[in-house]
């Protein structure tokens, strides 16, 4: 499931804020603490100083007994960890405090000298202060505490003064103040600027999530709405106002592109009404074409079988009507009966191809009995045997060009000389009488089945007679040399068998009738 722009904005601002607060976070923590420390560290270097004071005060007119309350009396959490007391050589002559922090006081000291240094103890830092009794100032009270102590020293003091006097002690005082981490309060305060950082970041992914939902999701999704509505069917978007101005602007180009699109939709509805009108009357002229088509064609077809069979019928007739008025003789009476069976045969070869022409065998099948596929080298030898004999060919030369691989073609064998009998004849009329050349060229086609080509040296084929070339009764030869009917028959017998004939211009001038054929199945 993808995230949606607001969960992706908060994760990203999220990520934002973790990397600019965290290294805030720890800069600002570091630097409390050692702020701390430093100031823990300057304290205890003052500490150390009025306790040591005050201690090298209080040796000028009390015993090493009666010092040993006072050491320990300085002692505590927010004072000092341990005291020592050296005698003028530095030699540690008394010491108080914690086992683990007396054992850090120096066994010696030099005499003279104010020492600051600091110790490492069992439990962390320290500052070791060490004052010699000619530098010693009188020390400020840290308390009410020390402030009684000094009144009670005081007394004793006099009733020091009241007695024989006694050498004073001359030598020096270390303190050792803790420093260490554990007694620097900051971890309360590093607590607070942490919860400061967190609130703040909270506050902030809350105050984006409102205003992201105000500002984006919520005209975003009004704009998704008025989208989905317009693709439900609605004619105008209706586009949120609230939000930012670029939402603002997106939702009024929305609602100017619905609108031009509604435009350019009803421009189309138009348009396709009126192509649709047109494409109706156009279907409309079409079916009266084809209509007026065919009435042409059954027109020329029987102004064609009239003229065919009305000339040998006439005949037949004037020879009946010369054999009925009689006073012929045997001779001439055979004659005549001779004639009208040659025209009787003529008017039944015409019906013949006419019918061949009307009802050509399905996919190119021969007669009963004969094989759906042919040979086109066979079918050739065939046609050649056939038209040798003739007189039309006694001085045509006929070139055949039959390739080894052409392969059976689907169509029957006595349709394919049927073809080529008629592709042949047509061009032995066309050639001259004097240098007449005929090619036949048989080849694989380059999709699979055989081409065929029959070419002349005649005169070729006027452009007007091209298109009609293969319709029946269209013939360029004289009257009564041709019916018109062969090259239509034969493109009837290729097209039923799934092939196509045509005619092309030939390298010398002639024709050249191509006849594609598939090969036979199986």
């Amino acid at each position: 499931m993808r995230l949606g722009i607001r969960l992706q904005l908060l994760f990203a601002l999220g990520a934002l804020l973790v990397l600019a607060f965290v290294p805030l976070f720890f800069a600002v923590a570091n630097l409390t603490r050692a702020t701390m420390v430093g100031a823990r560290a300057s304290s205890a270097r003052a500490i150390g100083r009025a306790i040591a004071g005050h201690v090298a005060a209080a040796r000028a007119s009390r015993s090493a007994p009666e010092l040993s309350p006072l050491l320990e009396a300085q002692l505590g959490p927010d004072g000092a960890s341990a005291i020592g007391v050296y005698d003028a050589a530095g030699a540690l002559v008394d010491r108080a405090g914690e086992p683990d922090a007396a054992a850090a006081l120096p066994a010696s000291v030099e005499a003279g000298a104010e020492v600051l240094r600091t110790v490492r103890t069992a439990r962390g830092g320290a500052v070791l202060v060490v004052v010699p009794e000619h530098a010693r100032e009188p020390a400020p009270r840290a308390d009410a505490a020390r402030a009684d102590a000094a009144r009670a020293d005081a007394a004793r003091d006099a009733a020091r003064d009241a007695a024989p006097a006694r050498p004073p002690q001359v030598g020096s005082v270390a303190v050792l103040v803790p420093t260490d981490p554990s007694t620097v309060p900051a971890a309360p305060l590093v607590r607070i600027v942490a919860l400061y950082t967190g609130v703040v970041a909270l506050a902030l992914l809350v105050f984006a999530y409102i205003a992201m939902t105000r500002l984006v999701v919520r005209p975003v999704d009004a704009l998704s709405e008025a989208a989905r509505r317009v693709a439900g069917g609605a004619r105008d978007l209706e586009a949120p106002r609230a939000g930012a101005r670029e939402l603002a602007e997106l939702g009024a180009s929305l609602a100017h592109m619905t609108a031009r699109l509604r435009a350019d939709e009803e421009s189309l509805r138009a348009k396709i009404a009126e192509v649709e009108r047109y494409a109706a009357d156009l279907k409309s002229a079409q079916e009266r074409l084809v209509r007026s088509e065919r009435l042409a064609s059954v027109g020329r077809l029987a102004a064609g079988l009239a003229h065919e069979i009305g000339n040998p019928i006439a005949a037949i007739l004037g020879f009946q009507e010369l054999l009925l008025a009689g006073g012929l003789t045997p001779d001439e009476e055979r004659e005549f009966i001779e004639r009208m069976k040659r025209e009787t045969e003529r008017i039944h070869k015409i019906l013949r191809d006419l019918l061949d022409f009307a009802r050509p065998a399905a996919r190119g099948a021969g007669d009963a009995g004969e094989e759906p596929s042919g040979s086109v080298a066979e079918a050739l030898e065939d046609v050649v045997s056939l038209v040798s004999p003739q007189k039309a060919f006694r001085a045509v030369e006929l070139v055949r060009d039959v390739a080894p691989d052409v392969p059976p073609v689907q169509l029957s064998h006595g349709r394919l000389v049927q073809v080529l009998l008629n592709l042949l004849l047509n061009a032995a009329d066309a050639v001259p009488r004097a240098g007449g050349r005929v090619w036949v060229r048989a080849s694989r086609a380059a999709g699979g089945g055989a081409r065929i080509e029959v070419e002349d040296n005649g005169p070729g084929i006027a452009e007007a007679v091209r298109e009609t070339l293969f319709e029946p009764f269209i013939t360029t030869k004289e009257v009564g040399e041709g019916t018109g009917l062969g090259l239509a028959v034969c493109r009837g017998l290729v097209e039923a068998a799934g092939g196509a004939i045509g005619v092309e211009g030939g390298a010398e001038g002639g024709a050249r009738f191509v006849v594609q054929l598939p090969g036979a199945a199986g």
